[in-house]
């Protein structure tokens, strides 16, 4: 058994001797481990981790087999590697897309950090009227991965992010009312949109489609969602599949900032767990606070 190990020893061995270039190999194998360190980093948090692990699994079973001359497996897997790279575009393809909207936008910066702070503070600012007015929101931030493709019914608004208008789009009657509010690069990019339903099975009692059309765009994507319940009030913020609820305004300005500027990439499990400065626990209220699911 350990016989084809030495062959694959003296074989890359010589390999090496004949072909290794201390320059030249140390740069190649620095700019291949960057890419996997931003791929890693680019998917950490998202189900593509579960995908990826489950590659990684299959090509370890080719290896066994191939060593241990496993004939079946090793057939059925080789069967799976001719269309492999067809697999793997249609699985990381929202993926794949936000890798290269992330290196556009690295050349070509559109939403500046003031723009964004003060997007920030206008949704958390009118999540608080529509929290005490008993109004369901859906107000979708959309980040690296572009939302067009996602959402259906979109009416188109290019307009500033104001309180007002944001108000006024979620007042009960409205013909926006039920929709999303799409805000992109700093703009209130369109309103009315139909997100996709997150199919799962584990959505708390109390929660009804809003929250799970936030947690459907942000399967798909890696959109931030602020949503007002129109029973209770309360609000709550959903990421990667997760939701936050009861989030007061204060905590609500502190996570928003915290993942725009990369600090935090993933929601904790709790408001509790949310740090907030004194300044902004003393200076916003807390409207979300209402009894209810």
């Amino acid at each position: 058994m350990m016989e084809p190990v030495f062959i694959y020893l003296r074989e890359f061995w010589d390999f090496l001797y004949a072909n290794f270039d201390p320059a030249r190999d140390l740069i190649d194998l620095s700019i291949v481990a960057l890419g996997i360190y931003w791929l890693l980093m680019l998917i950490r948090g998202t189900r593509a981790v579960q995908i990826l692990v489950g590659l990684v699994v299959l090509v370890g079973l080719s290896l066994v087999s191939e060593f241990f001359q496993f004939a079946t497996l090793g057939l059925i897997l080789e069967n799976f590697s001719t269309s492999a790279v067809i697999i793997i575009i249609v699985l990381f393809q929202h993926d794949i897309r936000r890798a290269l909207a992330r290196v556009g936008r690295g050349f070509f910066p559109s939403t500046s950090a003031e723009q964004q702070v003060q997007a920030v503070e206008v949704v958390v600012r009118s999540s608080q009227v529509l929290s005490r007015r008993h109004s369901g929101a859906l107000i979708v931030l959309e980040r690296e991965t572009a939302l067009a493709d996602q959402v259906e019914g979109a009416v188109s608004l290019d307009a500033e992010v104001s309180e007002d208008l944001l108000v006024s789009i979620f007042l009960p009657g409205g013909p926006l009312h039920d929709g999303a509010v799409i805000v992109e690069h700093g703009r209130i990019a369109s309103a009315g949109c139909i997100l996709p339903l997150s199919r799962t099975t584990e959505l708390a009692e109390g929660l009804g489609t809003r929250h799970r059309a936030a947690m459907g765009i942000t399967e798909e994507t890696d959109a931030l969602v602020v949503v007002v319940s129109e029973e209770t009030g309360r609000v709550s913020l959903a990421m990667s599949g997760d939701l936050l609820t009861g989030v007061d305004a204060p905590r609500l300005r502190v996570v928003l900032q915290e993942i725009l500027r990369g600090e935090r990439r993933e929601l904790p499990a709790t408001v509790d767990l949310l740090d907030v400065p004194e300044s902004e626990e003393s200076g916003g209220e807390n409207p979300s606070d209402d009894r209810g699911g």
